[in-house]
Order: C-alpha cells, then structure tokens, then sequence
C-alpha cells in the first residue's frame, strides 16, 4: 500500500512517529498523523484546517489535552527552554533525526511499517491510526487518484470518526462533512 503514497503522504507518516515520540506517546494514532498533515500548511488540503485556525500549535495543544504527554517539555517551556526550538537547531547542525535513535538501536532489520522494537524502533500504529490508512486508500480509490496524497490521509482521519484525530476537528468547531467537501476539492 505505501508504494501508493506520494513523497509528501509517506513525509506525514514518518512525522507522525516523531510526533508521536516528542510527545513521548508510545503509539502512533490518528491525532499524531493529525498533527503531522497540519504540519505542511502548504498543502492545500491541510490548508483547509490550518485556514479554519486549526494549525499545528492548536492540534499538539489539543493533544496534549486529551493524551497527556510531554511534560518535561512543559517544565522546559516554563523556564524558556523550547524543545522543538532546540531540536530544529540540533537538526539544521546535523541532519534531520539526529536525535532520533541510530538504525543499530532501533532494530533495523525489522521491516514494515506496522512492527516495532521495544528498544526505540518504529513506533507502533494504533487500531484507529491503521483504520486511517486503510480508509485514505479507499478515499483514494473513490476519487480515483491512482495515488495517496495528504488530503486523502486527512480524509481518512475525518471518515474514521472515532480516533482522537477526527476528535479534535469536531472540538475545533469544525463540520466532519465540510471538511470532507473542502477537502475533496483541494483533490479534484
């Protein structure tokens, strides 16, 4: 399935494992993958969101929110130490993921997007963050695309209705089904 996806939809899978590790969540689910597509407001699918106020500082607020998470973050950011400020400077010096774990720890002969290491390999998606693969294929299908982009993976956050993802739309103000047609036509 993931040779379906275009460069940018397999960039907001890989950011929603970052995300969903800098929160020191131990799962992906559809709000990290949330988090990651409101990552790329140039997109016009995400811009459907990030114009409506929802952008990435109100998902990861919301996040935290609902799952908790990040509290060293929090106490860092009480006494003006701003981690992602830290870690795009760490990254900008050394390459992205410097501070991410190194391939020998992170079970790198593992394959496959679903499987994790218990020693700091990939992060595990949860039941709803799966369901919202297997529905931006099907949105895919249904807008005969030939392809996954991002708006088909913010669809399938949006269809899946039930994660934490489609949550924090609804919690926005935000209609499901406005969101869809916006959506649908950044795809058309």
């Amino acid at each position: 399935m993931f040779e379906r996806f275009t460069d940018d939809a397999r960039s907001v899978v890989g950011r929603a494992g970052q995300e969903a590790a800098r929160l020191g969540h131990g799962r992906i689910g559809s709000e990290h993958l949330l988090l990651a597509v409101v990552a790329m407001p140039r997109d016009p699918s995400a811009a459907v969101l990030v114009e409506a106020g929802l952008d990435h500082a109100a998902v990861r607020r919301a996040v935290l929110r609902l799952r908790g998470g990040a509290d060293d973050a929090e106490a860092l950011a009480a006494i003006g130490v701003d981690l992602d400020a830290v870690r795009e400077a760490v990254e900008s010096a050394f390459g992205e993921g410097a501070l991410d774990a190194r391939p020998e720890e992170a079970g790198a002969g593992r394959r496959g997007w679903f499987r994790s290491d218990p020693k700091g390999g990939r992060v595990p998606f949860t039941p709803p963050a799966k369901k919202v693969l297997e529905l931006s294929l099907r949105e895919s299908l249904r807008l005969k695309s030939g392809h996954i982009a991002v708006g088909h993976l913010l669809l399938g956050v949006v269809r899946e209705g039930d994660g934490l993802g489609a949550r924090i739309i609804a919690d926005h103000g935000l209609d499901a089904a406005a969101v869809r047609r916006a959506v649908d036509v950044t795809l058309s």
